[in-house]
Order: C-alpha cells, then structure tokens, then sequence
C-alpha cells in the first residue's frame, strides 16, 4: 500500500458540494493506494506507522496528541509514467481489492485509537487542505523492513 501523508492545520473533502468528511486542528491528510498484492496485514502496518510517526509540532505522533486523520482513497498513487504521456494504472488495485484494504486501514486505525475521517471510495472528490508546513510525505509498505528469514 502508498500513502501520502500531509500536516494539516485543517482539511475537508466534499462530494457533490457537501462536506463528507473534515478534520479541524493539528492532524494528518492521508492520500491512499492500494495495489494487488496488498493484504489486511498490509493495511495493518501502514495504520501503525501513520499513527506513530512523530511528524507533527514537536516531534510528536498522531498517537501522542490524538491527532485527526482524514484518509481519501487515491488509486493514482500507483501511476506508472515511465513510457508515453499518459499514465498506466495498471499497478492499482481494482476496486474489488482495494476498497477492503482501505476500510481495513481506516478500521486498523481506529483500533488503535485514532479518530479517523474518509472520503467516499471511487466518487469524484474534492479535497481542500491547509498544509501545515508545508510537509508532505510519502509511505509505501514495501519500504518497509521485513522480518528476515533464515
């Protein structure tokens, strides 16, 4: 899975010109993918880091400060410009795959504690945001390190 995380001081996004989801205060927008070999336990581990990487004011997690999350489904993550002028999408997950994954992240977040804000899967949205910064980031689990076998 990929995420973009970015500090807000606030965000919102809208569907048809109402308001689906908000977050007020210090808290973090998540732009977020999946692509087809993404699993739960995927989900699982980018929820975790989001919650505690210490990003925000002061070097403080979203787990520190019970921060705000406002996650948007972003299949576009997973654009593929290396050949041509219009991008492949071909590595995102259809959204029979990823629309699970992404309630799964969005309910492995509020297991942990979070408050936790979304977008409606697969509508035109429109997402307005005050970066807090500016400071945007980038996660994709397959960074991530895995446990070493043998």
């Amino acid at each position: 899975m990929r995420a973009i995380l970015q500090r807000v001081s606030r965000a919102t996004v809208s569907v048809d010109g109402q308001v689906v989801g908000a977050i007020d205060g210090p808290g973090l927008l998540v732009l977020a993918g999946a692509t087809h070999t993404d699993t739960p336990a995927d989900a699982g581990v980018l929820a975790e880091k989001m919650w505690r990487l210490r990003i925000l004011d002061g070097e403080k997690s979203c787990a520190d400060v019970n921060a705000p999350l406002l996650v948007v489904s972003q299949f576009t993550l997973y654009a593929d410009t290396r050949r041509g002028r219009r991008p492949s999408w071909s590595a995102a997950a259809p959204g029979d795959i990823s629309e699970p994954l992404l309630e799964s992240l969005v309910e492995q977040l509020r297991g942990l504690g979070a408050t936790v804000e979304t977008g409606v899967f697969g509508a035109m949205m429109e997402v307005s945001l005050v970066n807090d910064g500016p400071f945007t980031i980038s996660l994709d689990t397959a960074d991530f390190a895995r446990p070493r076998r043998g």
